[in-house]
């Protein structure tokens, strides 16, 4: 079988890959519409995948509460650990260096400037940091000089390094995005590597920052210690519990809910290692990103994508290793309500169109020959079982048990038929105990806000009552639009989600500090 595939993917490349982009899109509206046209044709077949899916569901959110608890309780831990007494076990631990790739395009300035602000408070130092603003060229000369000189102005002393880098405009064969900026950062750093003898590739990290993220004091010493303690550290990435905290409570409510879900689901993914796959802030050595020659430049989404890359390039043995320490993200925000939902519903909709990667991945293992074949089975098993229900569950939870019974008349007068709305609706109201517990873990990992009425404390625990809404949205619409326009051909165009400053509101890791 194997053999077969792959002869024909190598005979016919650009066929193949436009089938697998098809395959999502293909795979989503086939569930979706299954319980339509099937409670026609098929009503008892419709009814025993309803309750099957439904057992499904409550299995993966038991799991997912489980884990989040978990990760709460080790993300209080490890924030809170003195990581420098054991860095400064290692005789080496001062040659560690880290480079962090910022890639911006038009940001305000005082938003990097709270990102180097954050990273000259590392316990680590800053002068084991160098920080890569990686610019476009594109956003324009006045506004990338302006927050060059802002910025050296601030901290151009401070670290190990600062550099800027300006990525070209319109380079062939590249797609606009973070992937291609931060491969262009990465390899303009390479070259000033090569000048600098003190400092070496294999004591270096580089991470994947975006130019929100204000990383909690703890995180660089953290991972200088796994990477100095770990053999493998060179066949690692190590991801952090990206939290949209930072401005949580200056976006509207129905936002403000997906946001503060999504955090959750982040904190958790850390404790489920089968399922755990770098996102958005990411790190791994510097000699296994020159090894794999940096980030692709023809896509938009890089994460999944780069651990791919260095997974079968390495026949199997790269792993993502948690990191168990929050990492503050702005959430998507603009002026005024409609604004914010439509820069969240685009976000969304560019993190669904991590399913363009599935065609990559299904390839990269019908045509790999060296990595463990349960592996990696098992590895892109799941991507493909995340990636192609993204916009089914919603539609199946909420709507697909009153199908049969609605648009099969006949049907609805069998036993089943009559009682397939009420043994879904119970087996579901069982998921609603790991919904609490989920809104439990939100509600203490939340910095506290200093000025919060007592209104708005009152009604947090009550605003994921419409979570149903928002889950369609914020989920279901952004994530079957991206699947269909990859389908159809109608390749997505890279938007960055606008940035607000809050000023004075903003709390990135003061209020998360002052919380304890």
């Amino acid at each position: 079988m194997f053999v077969f595939l792959r002869k024909l993917i190598t005979k016919y490349p650009r066929a193949s890959q436009r089938a697998l982009e098809i395959l999502p899109g293909f795979t989503s509206w086939t569930f979706i519409l299954f319980p339509v046209w099937g409670s026609i044709f098929w009503p008892i077949g419709v009814a025993y995948f309803i309750i099957a899916f439904n057992v499904y569901w409550l299995y993966r959110s038991t799991t997912l509460a489980w884990a989040g608890v978990m990760s709460y309780y080790r993300i209080k831990a490890w924030e809170k650990y003195d990581w420098m007494g054991d860095v400064t076990g290692f005789a080496d631990w001062k040659e560690v260096i880290h480079v962090i790739v910022l890639p911006t395009y038009k940001e305000p300035g005082e938003i990097l400037v709270r990102t180097l602000e954050a990273l000259a408070k590392q316990t680590i130092g800053p002068k084991q940091i160098i920080p890569v603003i990686a610019m476009e060229e594109r956003a324009g000369e006045e506004i990338n000089e302006e927050r060059r000189t802002l910025l050296t102005k601030e901290f151009g002393d401070k670290f190990a390094g600062l550099f800027f880098t300006y990525h070209p405009a319109n380079l062939t064969g590249e797609v606009v995005g973070k992937s291609s900026n931060a491969s262009w950062a990465g390899k303009e750093f390479k070259k000033v590597l090569a000048k600098r003898s003190a400092w070496k590739i294999d004591k270096m990290t580089i991470s994947s920052v975006d130019c929100d993220v204000a990383l909690h004091p703890n995180h660089l010493a953290a991972i200088t210690y796994m990477f100095l303690d770990d053999p493998n550290r060179y066949r690692k990435i190590w991801q952090g519990a990206i939290v949209f905290y930072n401005n949580i409570e200056r976006i509207p409510w129905p936002m403000r809910v997906f946001n503060r879900m999504s955090s959750v689901i982040n904190m958790a993914q850390l404790s489920r290692p089968d399922r755990l796959i770098n996102f958005s802030t990411y790190t791994l050595s510097l000699k296994l990103m020159d090894e794999i020659n940096y980030w692709d430049t023809d896509v938009i989404p890089e994460d999944y994508r780069i651990f791919f890359k260095t997974y079968f390039a390495t026949k199997g043995e790269v792993e993502v290793e948690p990191i168990f320490i929050s990492v503050s993200a702005d959430a998507a925000e603009a002026n005024g309500f409609w604004s914010t939902y439509t820069n969240t519903y685009e976000q969304v909709k560019r993190w669904a169109w991590g399913a363009s990667d599935d065609a990559y991945i299904i390839k990269e293992y019908i045509l790999d020959t060296q990595a463990p074949f349960w592996d990696k089975t098992i590895r892109v098993f799941k991507v493909m079982e995340d990636h192609f229900m993204w916009p089914v569950n919603w539609f199946i939870i909420t709507v697909g048990a009153n199908m049969p019974p609605l648009l099969n008349t006949t049907f609805s007068r069998t036993v089943i038929g009559r009682t397939l709305p009420q043994v879904s609706s119970a087996i579901l109201t069982l998921s609603l105990i790991s919904l609490a517990a989920m809104v439990l873990i939100d509600l203490k990992a939340r910095p506290k806000v200093a000025g919060l009425s007592a209104w708005r404390k009152f009604v947090a625990p009550f605003e994921f009552i419409l979570l149903p809404v928002v889950g369609f949205f914020f989920s279901a619409l952004p994530g079957l639009d991206a699947h269909t326009r990859l389908m159809m051909g109608r390749y997505l165009e890279y938007r960055v989600t606008e940035k607000s400053f809050g000023g004075a509101q903003d709390r990135s890791f003061k209020g998360a500090q002052d919380k304890k």
